[in-house]
């Protein structure tokens, strides 16, 4: 499955809705880095981005695997999701919540994309 795109380049989202369902295959098991880029945004609105895990394609759970903090601006940003946690898990799907306060009375809108690739076990060493 990995490397792919679990949103493609240059999607727009205007209302909460939930991804295709992505199958794992070789990535089960593996440490995945997924990048979340945000191209396009208005003022006044913010973007919630959740992945979810399925052993079957059927039950997704009653919370995300990994969830992106909210966001409000363009950028680009990464989180590890360590699947090793959850190896009954087979497919990922992605799930947005979309939110727009203030006095426009127009939809959100944000272009995204969120790309998914297996990562090297990185480790971090601290000296006292």
């Amino acid at each position: 499955m990995l490397p792919t795109f679990l949103i493609p380049e240059t999607t727009m989202i205007r209302e909460n809705g939930d991804g295709q369902a992505i199958s794992l295959d070789s990535s089960r098991g593996k440490l995945v880095l997924l990048t979340l880029g945000i191209t396009r945004i208005i003022e006044q609105e913010s973007l919630n981005v959740s992945i979810w895990g399925s052993p079957d394609n059927q039950n997704w759970g009653a919370k995300p695997l990994l969830s992106f903090p909210q966001k409000f601006y363009c950028g680009t940003y990464q989180l590890l999701l360590d699947l090793s946690e959850h190896a009954e898990v087979q497919f990922l799907r992605v799930s947005c919540k979309v939110n727009r306060w203030g006095h426009s009375e127009s939809k959100p809108l944000f272009e995204v994309f969120l790309f998914g690739q297996e990562s090297e076990a990185r480790a971090v060493a601290r000296t006292a």
